[in-house]
Order: structure tokens, then sequence, then C-alpha cells
């Protein structure tokens, strides 16, 4: 690490590699840090040359990171409502020199229409927080706690939001819980998105599955493809032939949580 990258570091942060073409990311381990999910989203996503991509709950840019790695040619901003998190995002895209094409917005999802252009993106992707309040054991961090839990935005604002930015027949992605899916299908079309492609995601064969992966199409028809299951891992640990081929795409990420 360069003196220009060391001087990009506040205290108590750490620069990954992301093992995907020289990519790094700013991290706090402190703060909320990417998991897998993210890592699945991103290889779910596809963003094709020219087009406009929105992420949502941006975090510290992993998304926009990883996806403008895959396909360059598309533009990214990432849009996330902690201050502390999209200063790191900020300084991760200039440690990865990539400004031309990735910028990071720190604001409120809730009302973004009014100072993103409303009906202007192709693809909208979304990592959001999970767990409903009081759902699950909430951390003692600030920052974890508006990235796991529903305070500060929930399924409802992600997806009127979502549906307010994208483009007729744009496509939108996103990581989520499987128990929600009912949930998720529901608000999906109320907001007319409809869902058109799914995978649900194991963390081992003889495991309920805890994540499932959604591409939706503003105003599309009423068709559902569901995809194969995504294993993560065999009995003995070790990643499943298509984990293996997302890591092996990505060069290996040691950095990311694990399942």
């Amino acid at each position: 690490m360069g003196d220009a990258e060391r001087s990009l570091l506040k205290e108590g942060e750490r620069l990954d590699e992301l093992q995907r073409k020289g990519r790094r990311i700013i991290q706090h381990p402190g703060r909320f840090c990417f998991g897998m999910d993210a890592v699945l989203l991103s290889a779910f996503a596809r963003a094709y040359p020219g087009e406009q991509v929105l992420d949502l709950c941006s975090g510290t840019g992993v998304i926009p990171i990883l996806m403008e790695s895959r396909f360059p040619d598309a533009c990214y901003t990432g849009v996330e409502l902690q201050e502390e998190s999209a200063d790191m995002a900020k300084r991760s895209v200039l440690v990865n020199g990539r400004g031309e094409r990735i910028r990071i917005l720190q604001g409120d999802l809730r009302g973004c229409e009014a100072w993103l252009r409303a009906g202007a993106w192709d693809v909208v992707t979304v990592n959001p927080p999970y767990m409903k309040i009081p759902a699950g054991q909430h951390n003692r961090s600030e920052a974890m706690n508006l990235a796991r839990h529903e305070i500060a935005c929930t399924l409802e604002d992600v997806l009127r939001a979502s549906a307010k930015l994208l483009k007729s027949k744009g496509r939108f992605y996103m990581v989520h819980r499987p128990m929600r899916l009912p949930e998720i299908m529901e608000q999906m079309r109320v907001f007319r998105i409809e869902p058109k492609r799914m995978q649900l995601v194991y963390p081992k064969p003889d495991r309920e599955p805890n994540m499932v992966l959604i591409e939706g199409i503003r105003g599309g028809g009423p068709e559902l493809r569901v995809m194969p299951p995504l294993i993560i891992y065999h009995e003995d640990g070790s990643y499943t032939e298509p984990v293996r081929r997302i890591y092996e795409e990505n060069n290996g990420n040691s950095q990311s949580e694990r399942v």
C-alpha cells in the first residue's frame, strides 16, 4: 500500500483486496463489513454497455465496485444513508481510480426521487436491511443496526423508491431472506415490479435456504423463472462448484463473511 492510498484511510480502517482486477475496498471492522450476500448479488445482477445502474443501501460501495469490474461499460451510482459508510465508499472509488464510472451519493432513499431522476435508471440493485423491528438480536453498533434492521427503511420503502426510479422495463435485483418471500412477492407486484427470476441459496444441502436472489422487471409480464438452488458448502465445509466459480471469477475474495 502506497503513501497515497494510506492517506485515504482513517483510524481503525483497513484496505481489503477484492481480488477482482485489482479492486480494493475500505472497511472498518467496527462497522458493517460486506458479506457473501453482496458477492452473490453482484454475480446474479447484469448490466449492459451504456446502462445506468443505481445501487440502493450501498454501504461501503462493494456492489458497484464488483459490478463495475465485471461490466465496465456501464455507469454506477451508489446511494447510502450513513455518512461514514458513504465516505468510505467514496474513498474506495478513489483508491480504485474509478471515479469516471462510479459515484457515491449520501442520502435517504425515502423520497430520493426528489434528488435523483425518476424513471432514468436501467438497473436498480439493493442489499437492504433484512429484519423487521424488533426481530432478531440487535447489535450494539448503531451502524450495524441500521444495516441489518428496518430502522431507516423498510422493504416497502425500497420497492417504492425502485419503482419510481426505474425506467419502464428496467431491471431490479435484490438479495433478501426467504422468510420474507410472501411479502416480497406481494410488495413487488404492488409497485409493478414483476418477479422474473429467483434463486434460493442454501448454506448446505441439508439446511433450509437462508438467502434468496430475485430479479424483477418494472412493468414486466407475469412469468417467473425459478433457477436451480445454489448450495454454498459441501458437508466438509468446502465450497460447491457453482460458488467456487463465482469466487474464481472474483479471484477468491478472502475478506467476505461466511454464510
